[in-house]
């Protein structure tokens, strides 16, 4: 019989999970898990997980090759979800990534990085850094993952004077994140960003919102939830790019920046402007800014098939390509 506290609510941030007393995490979303494919029906990418380390592991995507000794741009893609949820290994972000990956022509991989509350932050930006770390090293003989071995897909197929970061929701501010830190920290093999998405960045401060206080949205709960030892509160620059404090964003390391948001995302005013600062910020990289009319966040995750979604997907693809 199960005793009271695995019944009884500890913490609720609904709709994304609960804390039981005893516990017990419930994530409330949230697609299942899918085995790679080495030739998938619909876009006929090949995929297949890898361990990078024994806290991380990626799952690969190859587009199918047209040219002999093609290169390939490289996406480093940071799954969304809150910190809390999802997978690189799920239903929704394995269909997207399949997409993404055909249209863009580009070899990814995609980051498995631990989830909070079990792993609360800053645990899953050291997983991603591990993650691009672990990408670079494929550009250098003599490195400390030189004891597993190369990725045979990165090292057969992958052009390192394009690499790309992208991700979406919390994705979206692990990208801002691990370009901040590549701006102050080396990678392995000088490797360089050459550009970066951002669609619907977890950004947050103390803007009131319309309806709620600060301390009543979701946004700051969950946020408070995951790292709740942050610096600072909600105004750790990991949450809040503009922040006092913060890391100048002029330091951002890649060349390329593209930032999605949409109408009716809760997310869309401190993204316009996180935009506007960091074109007043001095960075001398190429800004663009793409704000989709009449959808939510993450809509072209959810349901890939409408056209406003695939006008977006092909539009992260176009900039990857091209």
């Amino acid at each position: 019989m199960a005793s009271a506290d695995s019944k009884e609510v500890e913490i609720d941030l609904s709709p994304v999970l609960k804390v039981y007393k005893d516990g017990r995490v419930e994530r409330l979303f949230g697609s299942p898990h899918v085995p790679p494919s080495l030739d998938d029906p619909i876009t006929h990418v090949s995929s297949k997980d890898i361990t990078i380390s024994p806290n991380v592991s990626a799952r690969i995507y190859l587009p199918k090759i047209i040219e002999p000794n093609q290169k390939l741009p490289i996406l480093v893609y940071f799954h969304g979800g809150g910190f809390a949820r999802e997978s690189a290994f799920s239903f929704l972000d394995h269909r997207y990534i399949n997409l993404l990956a055909s249209k863009a022509e580009c070899l990814v991989v995609s980051v498995e990085y631990r989830l909070a509350p079990e792993h609360p932050l800053p645990a899953c930006y050291e997983d991603c850094w591990a993650a691009l770390q672990w990408v670079a090293s494929h550009v250098v003989v003599d490195d400390k993952y030189s004891d597993t071995g190369k990725e045979e897909w990165l090292v057969g197929y992958g052009n390192f004077d394009r690499i790309y970061m992208g991700g979406d929701s919390a994705g979206g501010n692990i990208v801002h994140n691990m370009a901040t830190r590549a701006g102050v920290e080396s990678l392995f093999g000088g490797m360089k960003i050459f550009g970066a998405f951002l669609s619907y960045p977890y950004f947050w401060d103390k803007i009131k919102n319309q309806e709620n206080d600060e301390e009543e949205s979701l946004a700051y709960r969950l946020f408070m939830f995951v790292y709740p030892s942050a610096p600072g509160g909600i105004n750790n620059p990991m949450i809040n790019p503009l922040a006092d404090g913060a890391p100048k964003l002029s330091g951002l390391a890649c060349s390329k920046w593209l930032v999605c948001t949409a109408e009716k995302d809760q997310l869309r005013e401190i993204t316009l402007r996180y935009v506007d600062a960091v074109k007043k910020s001095g960075w001398k990289g190429e800004l663009e800014c793409v704000d989709v009319e009449g959808e939510d966040h993450c809509f072209h995750i959810f349901d890939p098939d409408t056209e406003k979604a695939k006008s977006l997907i092909n539009r992260l693809a176009s900039f990857i390509k091209n």
